[in-house]
């Protein structure tokens, strides 16, 4: 007796295969359980002259062979499924592995372009200082000569510079990334590293504020 299903069974390769094939096969078990009760049953009335019993008795151990061989058949695809399972599994791992080494090696590129933009960013912030302080030594020439008309706003030519659509964070960023993010930001942000708040009374982008201090008392007076 062949096993049911053996053309299909001797094809599979991978696991989803093996485990097409053993639903087939645990469908023909039942149905071969069931056809051995009602074979029982036959033998049964054979047995008191309803029948044949040499023909109900043979085609009841034809039922239990094809249950023997289908159970096995099922234990040896199911040890061969399990197998499969393994080596594909070892397969998704390694090739996990080659994908991360990947993953990896672009992260290196990554931070190498981090690292040459900061240092492009950092000579930049030099240069920019060096002109902001050579302005703001103007500015007091200008103030002492009496031709504030001339003076350059530092603030108003930062802001109006730094201007602009900022990029949107993702929706996941890494704690790390988060706090570097906003430390980037405050450079562009009025109020940040390079903006800081100006004194009280000081005039911000041309506007003079409205800030009037408070008058001493007479109590401070003495």
């Amino acid at each position: 007796m062949t096993s049911p299903h053996a053309e299909t069974l001797g094809r599979a390769r991978t696991a989803a295969e093996f485990a097409a094939v053993i639903a087939l096969l645990d469908t023909d078990l039942n149905d071969a359980l069931a056809r051995k009760g009602e074979l029982a049953q036959a033998e049964d009335r054979a047995i008191f002259g309803d029948g044949d019993l040499a023909a109900a008795r043979a085609a009841l151990d034809d039922c239990n062979d094809q249950i023997a061989l289908l159970e096995k058949t099922i234990d040896a695809a199911g040890k061969r499924r399990a197998e499969v399972a393994l080596s594909e599994a070892r397969a998704d791992i390694a090739a996990l592995g080659e994908e991360i080494k990947a993953r990896a090696a672009r992260l290196g590129e990554r931070w190498r372009g981090v690292h040459r933009l900061v240092e492009q960013l950092r000579q930049e912030l030099f240069e920019a200082d060096a002109l902001a302080r050579g302005i703001a030594t103007a500015n007091g020439l200008f103030d002492a000569a009496g031709v504030s008309a001339l003076k350059v706003n530092l603030t108003t030519t930062r802001r109006a510079a730094m201007a602009g659509a900022r990029a949107a964070a993702p929706a996941r960023l890494s704690r790390p990334a988060l706090q570097a993010d906003r430390m980037l930001l405050s450079f562009l942000t009025p109020g940040g590293a390079l903006d800081p708040r100006p004194a009280l009374g000081a005039p911000v982008d041309g506007v003079k504020s409205k800030f009037i201090p408070a008058t001493p008392s007479l109590n401070e007076r003495g």
